[in-house]
């Protein structure tokens, strides 16, 4: 997964459904640890403006 930086309103709400807790808030940026992801694509689902990106 990759965040469109553009549409990203950085609200935090994919770092808080992660269950694997890949996605970090850092400095106004989500940074996501694609080790750890899994692709659930939680995060996806739940982005009020469809900024995560497979």
């Amino acid at each position: 997964m990759k965040v469109n930086n553009l549409k990203c309103g950085y609200c935090g709400a994919c770092v808080g459904i992660c269950p694997r807790n890949a996605i970090e808030l850092i400095e106004n940026k989500i940074e996501i640890d694609n080790e750890k992801c899994k692709g659930c694509k939680l995060c996806k689902e739940i982005c009020p403006v469809n900024a995560l990106e497979e």
